[in-house]
């Protein structure tokens, strides 16, 4: 717990009731994982460092960027810096007593399983569907309670998942309505601001018990049409079957792998082994010339995920064969 000097930055929320000094002193104690760095993670880290987080690890592996700053607002004097560090140099300065620890990385599945087990709570602000699966499949293992939130444009939502309620995966089993990003599709810089700090609100509430979980909460909000909808999802199931992500250095000989980009794309493929084929071509050639064993597990790659889910939900009724992932942002296609 903080000395005299701590209790005066944390008095006026430990005044509350529902916070008071045992509130603090587990905020003191949370060690917190933050995936992303951008216009969610902004507030987030902002506010749970204002709150007295004792430990928050980050993971973002972007450089800040000029057309990041409408919205990432702390970052003026950090254009070309990767954000991870630029980020925790802020947070030191906004309360020297806490911890953080950055990592210019991706998250994927080999480096997930050890962040989200050292983490008391996990915050998922990427703008990456495939990092939000990631993080949700592996929070559902370890039960470890995960926010997540996702904005484009003038709307988006924030949810409590995992850590007794259901996963992402159990609200969202099929791919997003919007396959846009922030990149694409832009967003503004309020709204978004305004979903990281409802995140960061629902980390604290469930960090110190404060009312009813967030935990199987979803709210929505369209700012256009000034509506807030929310409905909790407790009764959720989580879906027989799945794809799941993996990492392309998991897979091995026995794997079917196929890269789902042409050359232009991606010059060397996700793996030496992996077939080139486009995915207007998947079904035929798949069915006609490499006819996958089938016990053997298929592998579909691209960029982000999406172009493998949508192979993988294709061919689901047309091979027996177990279907993984790779989401593989390291080449330069956009998708």
């Amino acid at each position: 717990m903080a000395g005299a000097s701590g209790m005066n930055r944390y008095q006026r929320q430990i005044q509350l009731p529902e916070i008071g000094l045992a509130g603090q002193a587990a905020f003191s104690r949370a060690r917190v994982l933050v995936v992303g760095a951008g216009g969610l993670g902004v507030p987030v880290l902002q506010y749970l460092a204002g709150a007295g987080i004792g430990e928050i690890t980050l993971i973002d592996p972007d450089l800040v960027s000029e057309s990041n700053l409408h919205r990432q607002v702390i970052y003026g004097e950090s254009i070309g810096q990767p954000k991870a560090e630029a980020a925790a140099g802020v947070l030191h300065g906004l309360n020297p007593s806490m911890r953080v620890t950055a990592h210019k990385a991706c998250l994927d599945p080999l480096n997930a399983p050890d962040f989200v087990a050292a983490a008391d709570l996990v915050l998922d602000c990427a703008d990456s569907f495939a990092a939000s699966y990631i993080l949700s499949d592996q929070c559902l293992v370890l039960g470890k309670p995960l926010i997540s939130a996702s904005v484009l444009g003038l709307s988006g939502y924030v949810g409590g998942f995992c850590g007794g309620a259901p996963s992402l995966r159990a609200v969202f089993p099929q791919l997003p309505e919007s396959l846009a990003s922030c990149e694409s599709a832009g967003v503004l810089g309020p709204v978004v601001g305004m979903f990281g700090t409802m995140m960061a609100q629902m980390a604290l509430a469930q960090l110190a018990g404060i009312g009813a979980s967030p935990l199987g909460q979803l709210t929505r909000f369209d700012m256009q049409n000034w509506r807030f909808s929310a409905f909790r999802f407790t009764g959720a199931p989580e879906p027989a079957t799945h794809h799941p992500f993996i990492a392309a250095a998991t897979t091995g000989p026995a794997d079917c792998v196929i890269e789902l980009r042409p050359e232009t794309e991606a010059p060397r493929p996700v793996t030496p082994q992996a077939h080139r084929i486009p995915p207007n071509q998947l079904t035929a050639t798949l069915l006609r010339k490499i006819a996958p064993d089938p016990g053997q597990r298929l592998v579909l790659a691209c960029r982000s995920g999406l172009r493998a889910w949508r192979a993988a939900d294709l061919l689901r009724p047309l091979i027996p064969n177990q279907i993984a992932l790779i989401a593989d942002p390291q080449t330069g296609d956009q998708s």
